[in-house]
């Protein structure tokens, strides 16, 4: 699906994980234009990558610390820890997040039932499902809105859309009145919400709205800033 949403400066990531995730998720930032390091402790995994692949590849663990310097996280602009263990994963986030002020990170998670403790360390986490690429992708590059679905007629569209952080504790009748859009579900700890008039937005929620396709641009506008007035 098309993307609409802001441009973003090009910038340096840097990825723990060549498998087909990590592998994939190098090319499309690369794409983009961006400077990419990858992390993996088997140098054939780097095999993954396309031959037209430009960035560094590191061999070593994600966590210790020579490697990442060698990947450049001190330039870094997001960290995605997308390997094949998720105690490796959650362990070389918190290394970049706490250790270089990397505050642009995501960890790939197996175990559904830690997601809820890892969200409240303050680390995004993204299930081990079919999209998983571009879920790490969106959250290493929130780029406002995301087509997810329309309808035959191509008038209606269901869009996950990027809310500014103010808008957290605001109950979502308030998101619906300012930007038109009704809000269709949460996603909350990766399980998914079905909201009513009392929910309120909580920090790490997803917000899937449903909204006239024509009007997306402006309900992306109105949710990517701050409330103009509080109530």
């Amino acid at each position: 699906m098309p993307r609409v949403g802001i441009a973003f400066r090009l910038v340096h990531f840097v990825i723990m994980g060549c498998g087909r995730v990590g592998a994939t998720l190098a090319m499309s930032l690369q794409s983009r234009g961006h400077s990419v390091a990858v992390i993996d402790q088997n140098a054939d995994a780097f095999r993954r990558l396309d031959a037209s692949f430009e960035g560094k590849k590191v061999t070593g663990l994600g966590f210790d610390r020579d490697t990442l310097a060698q990947a450049g996280i001190e330039d870094a602009f997001a960290f995605a820890a997308v390997a094949d263990g998720d105690n490796s994963n959650i362990v070389a986030a918190r290394v970049v997040r706490e250790t270089y002020g990397v505050q642009n990170v995501v960890a790939r998670i197996y175990d559904p039932h830690r997601a809820e403790i890892y969200q409240r360390m303050g680390i995004p986490t993204v299930a081990t499902v079919r999209w998983t690429t571009d879920q790490v992708l969106r959250r290493l590059l929130p780029m406002g809105a995301t087509d997810e679905f329309r309808d035959a007629s191509g008038q209606i569209s269901l869009a996950e859309v990027d809310v500014h952080a103010d808008w957290v504790g605001h109950p979502l009748r308030h998101l619906e009145r300012a930007s038109g859009a009704r809000v269709a579900f949460l996603t909350r700890y990766g399980d998914g919400v079905l909201p009513d008039d009392q929910t309120v937005l909580q920090e790490s929620d997803v917000v899937h709205v449903l909204v006239r396709a024509a009007a997306l641009p402006e309900v992306e506008r109105i949710l990517t800033h701050a409330p103009e007035v509080t109530e």
